[in-house]
């Protein structure tokens, strides 16, 4: 069922125009009849490549953060522990080299979304051999000034988000600098 609601939000986004291609990152902020945020790239990676870097702690560390929680599972943490913050959710659902469901969390200057996160789809789709698409469909959106705050931080904040995957795919894993 979730497959469905998210294809039907991907055919929505598809259907409006792009709001802007963020480098690689294709975005695009739907606005009915439900409020999503929808992100597509195209990386230079095979998908057992970058389902492990989305399903492994050493492949999540590889382009989102150097301290990271995998536990690739329903009700398992999928969590990136920045210096100030917390970013990243709970697993809802994952179908292996497909899809990962996670009830995200916004970040902390939003703390009504945090508490009632959104709904964060994760699709891959092998383009070639050595290519992959990712796309990011994001829903579970309400009304509100803090609301619209947060879906637009994070039209750019999760399109930063996909091109630093794409980078990691491009150059090789990203060398964080070292905790003090």
């Amino acid at each position: 069922m979730k497959i469905a609601i998210c294809a039907g939000a991907t055919i929505l986004a598809l259907a409006a125009a792009p709001l802007r291609a963020a480098g690689p990152v294709t975005v695009t902020k739907v606005g009915a009849p439900a409020r999503a945020l929808h992100f597509e790239v195209v990386v230079a990676g095979s998908l057992d490549d970058v389902w492990a870097a989305f399903t492994t702690e050493e492949g999540l560390a590889s382009w989102l953060w150097r301290d990271v929680r995998v536990d690739a599972r329903p009700g398992g943490e999928w969590l990136a522990l920045f210096p100030q913050t917390t970013g990243g959710g709970t697993i809802v659902s994952l179908a292996p080299k497909r899809q990962i469901v996670i009830s995200a969390l916004a970040p902390d200057r939003f703390p009504i979304v945090r508490a009632a996160r959104t709904q964060a789809t994760f699709a891959f789709a092998a383009v070639s051999p050595t290519s992959t698409k990712v796309t990011l469909v994001q829903t579970g959106w309400k009304d509100g000034a803090e609301w619209d705050a947060a879906y637009d931080y994070l039209a750019d904040g999760n399109a930063e988000l996909l091109n630093q995957l794409y980078q990691r795919f491009a150059t090789g894993p990203i060398a964080w600098p070292k905790a003090r």
